[in-house]
């Protein structure tokens, strides 16, 4: 009962009101409220609908996996570089999966709604005691990120934390290793100012948010996990190397060097 009641809530129709009701719900506080710069689109028209992973550094929980959604959704309706208006929501691009915490996903009706638009929940970090604690990714996790990129987009964060500069999880070049997608990486700034850690609550308007597609991540898949993780950290700009540079103050605004 519960494998059918999830098949249902995976539908296009269903995933296509979440979409809807998401984008609608959104859509201000990225695109009217606050500013929004987007570049590397050209980037997403060519690419198959299966077998691609973003991998993206990571800044509040939704506001960032919701801004890619409506980027796609517009990229569909043949829009480059900006969302426009939000036509594009009345026939979204739905072949889209994010990797997210579980608990993070039962905290709001709004994010027990965005769970329902392609969700695949994690039990990679969880708080005990205030602390925050790791493990590594569950052999189920693992597997169900591998089936979900065998006919969609999935969206990762490789450090599984809004922290800037926190290490990136093994099991994300695990994953690349084993099912050889498409890697592309995105670098997004400003939504730790304008939003709230959670991303679903304005902080600061008139921020300007930043998202920036590269062009797909050239990958020697017989390479090992660790090697294979360091071009992917490389790529979105978190790596050590980027924690000594000034370049890092305007990819990625280290909030902590600027507070």
């Amino acid at each position: 009962m519960k494998r059918w009641i999830e098949s249902i809530k995976q539908t296009k129709l269903l995933k296509s009101i979440a979409y809807f009701l998401i984008g609608i719900f959104t859509y201000h506080g990225i695109a009217i409220i606050n500013r929004i710069k987007i570049s590397g689109t050209e980037h997403l028209k060519n690419l198959p609908k299966k077998k691609v992973l973003f991998v993206s550094n990571h800044q509040t929980y939704f506001a960032d996996v919701i801004t890619f959604l409506h980027i796609f959704c517009a990229v569909k309706w043949g829009t480059q570089n900006r969302l426009g208006i939000p036509y594009y929501l009345l026939n979204p691009f739905t072949r889209v999966h994010y990797v997210a915490a579980e608990e993070t996903m039962k905290q709001t009706w709004l994010s027990r709604l965005f769970k329902w638009a392609g969700a695949i929940t994690v039990k990679r970090t969880w708080r005990k005691e205030g602390n925050e604690v790791q493990r590594g990714l569950d052999p189920a996790d693992t597997r169900n990120i591998a089936r979900a990129l065998e006919n969609n987009w999935v969206i990762t964060f490789p450090q599984g934390t809004t922290k800037p500069f926190a290490p990136g999880r093994r099991g994300t070049a695990f994953i690349i290793k084993h099912t050889k997608p498409i890697v592309i990486p995105v670098i997004i700034s400003g939504f730790w100012r304008a939003f709230d850690k959670k991303g679903l609550k304005l902080k600061k308007k008139g921020s300007l948010l930043r998202v920036t597609f590269k062009e797909p991540l050239q990958i020697n898949y017989e390479e090992s996990i660790n090697s294979i993780l360091e071009k992917v950290m490389d790529a979105i700009e978190q790596s050590k190397k980027f924690m000594s540079k000034g370049k890092h103050l305007s990819k990625t605004e280290n909030h902590k060097i600027e507070n």
